[in-house]
């Protein structure tokens, strides 16, 4: 989109026309308008395009008459960790340093009596400006310009809270690391926390959490957080009084559709408990639980321990409808014998089943091939080791909480939690 186009998708009947075909297949509205030439069609596809993104991304949102950029929407945070986020930090006046399409300001606005929106793209601040209009948010002051400069422009203390959600993108690829992303808030760790006296940086999934305090001395906090059992973002919390202080770590688990938070705090490095032998029931911990290092304190909480010292699988007698992760009732756990393995699924009459596989010498793809197995969503194969270190297949099936596709619950339940 440029500005042009943007001066057009604003016009009553553009947007008219784009409301009437926004079912359409993008690629197929492109073909049959092509030769408008006075339509703005490239950029007519891209919304209808994008707007399917959003309805599922921003279901909230959506309802709104918003415009889109395809890069900014695929960057954007979704909206229910928008909406946690906004929930974990709140105040007077805050700053967002990431810009792009203004999905977390919109929420932080809800949070804060004023906030400020910085980004370098005029575009993207005219198409924020259009979005804030239309969903009737009037507390955002929109600055265009490089975030770092303009933060330094502010007097010191002129907010209670900086977000900055920085670009992860070097030489067009996706980085990892704090520094190799813009702004870098290594570097800018003391100028941050001269503006704020809180902090809040989102950061990769994937980023490595152990010694961050060497790079952020002013880490109070790691919030990592998961929606639908996908790992979203860590969350890197500062705080100007915390630089002797040290770290804590949470997992919180979010589900699209429910304003439920399941979370789950304590030592990532207590000790494991590891099982004599498979239980009854098997449990795989949300993403963000294992992502954190929180698996044991989880364990702890419910009373369960692990399959082995060294994977995040742990089991148990009882049944836990509303354990944060996967629950499974285990049929059969065999050795793995490799030549006997085809009997083994016959004997099931197993002919796909979805497929786990940790700490196990083969791919997953392998086994597929081998024993030319389909895909199955209740039916899973297990291919891991015990606590002796053995490799071990477990057949179990996917427990449904809503479908109430396992037995009555046996001994306690336990309530997962901090």
């Amino acid at each position: 989109m440029t500005l042009e186009e943007l001066d057009r998708l604003l016009e009553p009947e553009i947007q008219a026309m784009i409301a009437l075909h926004q079912g359409d297949d993008p690629a197929q509205f492109a073909m049959q308008f092509h030769a408008r030439k006075e339509l703005p069609v490239r950029a007519m596809a891209e919304q209808i395009a994008c707007l399917r993104k959003a309805a599922k991304k921003l279901p909230a949102l959506y309802g709104f008459n918003l415009l889109y950029t395809p890069l900014s929407l695929e960057q954007a945070s979704g909206e229910r960790s928008a909406v946690y986020k906004a929930a974990l930090l709140t105040g007077k006046k805050a700053i967002d340093l990431s810009g792009g399409l203004g999905v977390d300001t919109m929420f932080l606005a809800r949070a804060f009596k004023e906030v400020v929106y910085c980004e370098r793209d005029p575009l993207l601040c005219a198409v924020v400006e259009h979005n804030l209009k239309v969903s009737g948010v009037a507390n955002v002051e929109i600055k265009n310009g490089e975030s770092i400069g303009l933060l330094a422009g502010f007097p010191d203390n002129s907010f209670e809270c900086i977000y900055v959600d920085p670009a992860r993108r070097e030489e067009g690829r996706r980085s990892v690391t704090l520094e190799s992303a813009s702004p870098d808030v290594v570097v800018n760790h003391d100028l941050l926390l001269r503006k704020a006296a809180k902090v809040c940086i989102k950061a990769s999934p994937a980023l490595e959490l152990s010694n961050l305090k060497t790079l952020l001395p002013a880490l109070s906090e790691i919030v990592v957080v998961s929606v639908d059992r996908e790992c979203k973002e860590s969350l890197l919390l500062l705080d100007r009084g915390a630089r002797d202080r040290p770290v804590t770590i949470r997992a919180v688990a979010l589900s699209t559709g429910s304003d439920a938070v399941v979370e789950v705090c304590g030592d990532p490095d207590a000790d494991r408990a590891v099982a004599s032998s498979l239980k009854e029931f098997l449990y795989e911990p949300d993403p963000a639980i294992i992502k954190a290092r929180l698996s044991a304190v989880l364990a702890r909480n419910c009373g369960l321990e692990f399959l082995n010292g060294s994977v995040d699988y742990l089991t148990g007698e009882q049944l836990i409808a509303d354990f944060p992760g996967r629950l499974f009732q285990v049929l059969e756990r065999v050795p793995w014998k490799p030549k006997t393995f085809r009997a083994f699924l016959d004997r099931h009459h197993i002919t796909g089943a979805s497929i786990q596989r940790r700490d196990f010498p083969l791919s997953v793809e392998e086994l597929r091939k081998r024993y030319c197995l389909g895909e199955s969503e209740r039916a899973f194969l297990f291919f891991t080791r015990n606590a002796e270190r053995e490799p071990v297949v477990i057949y179990a099936l996917r427990f449904f909480a809503e479908a109430g596709s396992a037995p009555p619950a046996q001994g306690r339940n336990a309530t997962p939690g901090c």
